[in-house]
This record gives structure tokens, sequence and C-alpha cells, in this order.
């Protein structure tokens, strides 16, 4: 018998040293995946590292940007989600953008694009054929439209960021905000002003966009600020109707009864409509890597 219990006691060891050196090996792989993204964003990025931060995983997927779909670089931690411009492919990458993922929404687009018409977006009658299996990525700060390669990719991305998302909120020290950034309408989606219909866009009459709406505007109908906390410690430009509406308490019940903010005019710099067109196209179109352990259940 006491053969026996030393055996069983003996591979019970065993077995508890193999799972510690499998986390061991896991935990330095985690944590050199992450030094390497680190490493590509350079001083331009933030730092990544953190306690229990897992990289679940990475790839390219197209972004619709406000000029034309751009390939960018997409991180998947276990609590935020990473993404940067190509500079060069799995070497550089800059302006890091990151979202914590208890704020993240996600919301599927059918190819014709019909989907997402209620809730967030307009359909993008103009986007390329070639720009299917996408979905949004809605969050307080930002919201956009993205494009896997395959329709497999668009599964799987979409079924890791749920999961990371689920398993986050489940622990319950982090809770979701509730507002929401609207998804810009492209450049391309407006040759005239979608507010007042009449002031057609030139290289002078510059484009704008609504933050609270996402709508493009002419310079005069978007010639006043208003602060969204959710998107900015400073007020932003909104078209004349959301901010009508705005100060009036319309979309936001909260701001009933208080004082409505004094307009901000704006000159005709517009520097804060600038967007991350920049960075390289030429990517290698490697399929997306998931890291063992985060496969969703």
């Amino acid at each position: 018998m006491s053969v026996a219990f030393g055996g069983r006691r003996w591979a019970s060891n065993i077995g508890n040293a193999w799972d510690n050196t499998q986390h061991r090996v896991h935990s330095e792989a985690n944590a050199r995946r992450i030094a390497q993204v680190e490493t590509c964003f350079g001083s331009s990025g933030q730092p990544l590292t953190g306690p229990g931060r897992v990289l679940v995983g990475e790839g390219v997927l197209t972004k619709l940007c406000r000029k034309k779909p751009k390939p960018r670089q997409f991180f998947l931690f276990n609590d935020i989600l990473v993404y940067g411009n190509i500079v060069i492919n799995k070497k550089k990458y800059n302006k890091q953008h990151i979202i914590p993922l208890e704020n993240i929404k996600l919301q599927s687009l059918e190819d014709n694009g019909d989907s997402g018409r209620r809730v967030y977006q307009p359909v993008f009658r103009s986007r390329p054929r070639e720009l299917r299996n996408g979905w949004l990525i809605i969050s307080p700060t930002k919201s956009f439209a993205v494009y896997a390669a395959t329709a497999t990719e668009k599964s799987e991305w979409m079924a890791h960021i749920n999961k990371c998302i689920q398993d986050l909120l489940a622990k319950g020290d982090k809770r979701p905000m509730q507002e929401h950034a609207a998804v810009w309408v492209p450049d391309s989606e407006a040759n005239i002003c979608q507010h007042c219909n009449r002031t057609k866009f030139t290289p002078i009459q510059r484009r704008h966009h609504c933050r609270n709406c996402g709508r493009v505007v002419c310079g005069a109908c978007s010639s006043k600020k208003y602060l969204l906390p959710h998107m900015s410690s400073k007020p932003l430009r909104v078209c004349l109707t959301c901010f009508d509406n705005l100060s009036k308490g319309r979309m936001q019940p909260e701001n009933a009864g208080k004082q409505p903010p004094m307009p901000v005019m704006l000159n005709d710099d517009s520097s804060d409509d600038s967007d991350d067109d920049s960075g390289t196209d030429n990517t290698d179109g490697d399929r997306p890597s998931f890291y063992d352990g985060s496969q969703p259940r």
C-alpha cells in the first residue's frame, strides 16, 4: 500500500511540476510577445506590460479610415485592444491606440452593407467591393469599421474579442461605459454637406466631421463645439443640429436643467479633423495568430 500511495504522490508531484513548468513557459512566451510589441511601437507607444496581462492574438485588419481603407496591425490582450499604423510590417508600428475591452461593443456588418443602419452607422454606399467580412468596433472614444481577409478570420476575431470582454466583465471589477462615439461617414460618401445639403466640398471648402453623429459637414454647419466627456476633456466639433439638441438635453437627458454651454466658434483650422490615413499598404497577408489557451469556448 505504501508503494502505491507513494506512486500516486510521486505521479501527483510530477503532474504539478509539469503544470508549473508549462505555466512558466507560457508566461515567458507571453512576456516575450508583449516585449516584442512594445519594441515595434518604440518610443511612440505606451508600455503594454502589466500584471496579469496576456497577449491573446494579433494580426492585420483593414480599417475603414476617413479617406480610404488602410491596413492596421491589431493586438488583442485580455483587457485591452491595441492597434497602430504599419510602418514596416512586423517590425515597426506607430500611432498606437489603446481601447479598454470593457468599453468595446462589436456589431457584425453584412457584406451588402445593410447592417448597422439602425444603431451606429449609415450605409456606406461607395464602400469598395473587395471589403467584405466586416464588423464595427464601437467604443466611447472612437468607433470604426474593420474587415478581415476571410469569413473564418472574421469569426475568429469576433469570437476571441467577445470572449475576452465576457471574461473581463465576469470578474466584476470593470463596468462598461454607456456612451459610444459615432462611426464617421467616410469623406467619399459626401460631395455636399450632410447638414445643409447645399455646400459643395472643394479643395478650399473642406470636409469636417460632427463628433456626435459622425456626418460630413461644412465649416459653417459645424462652427460650434460641445463637451462630450466620454470622448475628450475638451469641447469637440459638432454640427448645428447636434449642438442644439445636446444643449437642450434631448440627446443627453442627464443634462436637463443644467446651464447650456456657450457656443465655441471655430476658425478655419481643421487640425481637429486629423485622421490616421498614413502608413504602408504593404502587408504579407499572414493569417492572424491566436495563442495557446486563448481559444474561445
